[in-house]
Parts: structure tokens; C-alpha cells; sequence
């Protein structure tokens, strides 16, 4: 055999022995070294560190692995999931009810689900429930559903009469709570309606409109739009025309 395909060969074989070698774990001795560096870490002393890189050293030096260089995602890098996975609030009794939602979660139903991604959500997301849009959402006569609100429900002066209906929320209005259990239903809790469904059967999930703020007026300004302009002073020599007469532009 020439010496050029020997060599080859050699080198071929060294190269196949040597990512082999990269792809198997650590010895057993490795791992034991990091594991007592980790905790001499937590005792708070200086040399965790040189223990840890020394074993690290150690194991390439006599194992001859080939270690590749990590790649960088340009893509998306530094970039974040919009997602949230817990709530941000400190209130105890929202992570009570998350984690109550984790465990019902594991049910195939999808109604845990959603349940427990509204309670991750902030109190922009989470508006308001009145007791008109309870009633206009209930269409059925004798119909008997709960009706599950992640957030608030409020009174509505303008409802003159309120069915008897159970109504399962996060919080009630001292008046809304009043004029349900007047009207002979019930005004429970949410960790009362999973011991009641669940799964969530027989129920009936709404939410308020999002975009029903002050704020949400003034987003998107632009011409042809019809937003509402954002005027921080309303004096006399302060957008007295624009916005506040059909004449001049528009009106909102």
C-alpha cells in the first residue's frame, strides 16, 4: 500500500475514533468531580471554579475529543417567547388557582386549558364582565349552564331584570354579586367550579372586549383612520377645531 493512502487511512480512523470518543458521556470519575465543585460552589469558596475547569481539562486530555464550535442563532437571537408561563402577580391566591389549573390541565379537556391561560394574563387582557353581556350571551330559556368569567363582573344599571343563573368568576362588584344571589343563582369561585365540573361540562366561558379602553381610542392615528387625538391640554388654544367639528376634518 503506498504511503499516501496509509497515511490517510490513519488519519481517517483517528478522526472517526475521536468524534466517537466526542459522543460518549463522561466517565463516571467526571461527573463526580463537577458534582463536588458545584457544591463547594455553594459553601461559597474561590477554588469551585479551577476544580470544575481542571476536571473539564482533565476528561479532554485523555479522552481526545473533538469539541465543535456552538453556532449562534441569527435568526432569532435574544429573542424571547411571548408566551407567558406563570403569572406575573404576587397575589397568593392566583397561584393557588394556577396551580389547581396545572393538575386539571392534565386532563384531555381543553376547557382547563384555556382557563389557566387567562390566568397568566394581565389586567389589560383580562377586562371586565358586565351582567348585560351575561344575559345577551344566555339565549336558551331553562337552559342551565354555569357561566365561567376569568375577571371581573360588574353590575350594569341599564339591566332591569337579571335571570337565575350560577356565575363563576375570579372577583365580583359588591352590587353584581347583590343582584345574582337576589335573583336566586350563585356567585361562586373558580376553585368551586372545579370541584363542581372538572372538566368543564355543562359551562359556559366568556370574556369581556379588549379593546373597549380610553386607550385603545388613540392607537393607529393616521389620515383617513378616525382616531381619537391624543390632546394633552384642552384649553382655548388647544385642537379647538380638529377632531371636535365635522367642518374641520373630523369628529370623534
Amino acid at each position: 500500500m503506498p504511503m499516501g493512502s496509509l497515511h490517510q487511512s490513519i488519519t481517517e480512523e483517528k478522526i472517526a475514533s475521536q468524534t466517537a470518543l466526542c459522543r460518549q458521556p463522561p466517565p463516571p470519575w467526571v461527573r463526580d468531580t463537577i458534582r463536588f465543585s458545584l457544591r463547594v460552589r455553594v459553601r461559597k469558596r474561590r477554588n469551585a471554579p479551577l476544580i470544575a475547569r481542571d476536571a473539564f481539562l482533565l476528561f479532554l486530555a485523555t479522552s481526545g475529543a473533538v469539541l465543535s464550535a456552538r453556532r449562534i442563532d441569527l435568526n432569532s437571537h435574544h429573542v424571547k417567547g411571548t408566551h407567558r408561563k406563570a403569572p406575573k402577580s404576587d397575589n397568593v391566591y392566583l397561584k393557588l388557582l394556577v396551580k389547581l389549573g396545572c393538575n386539571l390541565g392534565r386532563t384531555d379537556a381543553s376547557f382547563n386549558k384555556v382557563v389557566l391561560r387567562r390566568l397568566f394574563m394581565s389586567k389589560i387582557n383580562r377586562p371586565p364582565v358586565s351582567l348585560s353581556r351575561i344575559v345577551s350571551n344566555i339565549n336558551k330559556e331553562g337552559e342551565k349552564r354555569t357561566v365561567v368569567i376569568v375577571g371581573t363582573v360588574t353590575d350594569d344599571n341599564r339591566l332591569l331584570a337579571f335571570p337565575k343563573v350560577s356565575v363563576a368568576a375570579l372577583r365580583f362588584t359588591a352590587t353584581a354579586r347583590a343582584r345574582i344571589i337576589a335573583a336566586g343563582g350563585e356567585a361562586i369561585t373558580l376553585d368551586q367550579l372545579a370541584l363542581r365540573a372538572p372538566t368543564g361540562s355543562n359551562t359556559l366561558i366568556l370574556r369581556g372586549p379588549k379593546n373597549a379602553r380610553e386607550a385603545v381610542k388613540h392607537f393607529g392615528m393616521g389620515p383617513h383612520k378616525h382616531k381619537k387625538p391624543l390632546v394633552v391640554s384642552k384649553g382655548r388654544k388647544f385642537e379647538r377645531a380638529r377632531g371636535r367639528r365635522r367642518s374641520r376634518g373630523f369628529k370623534v
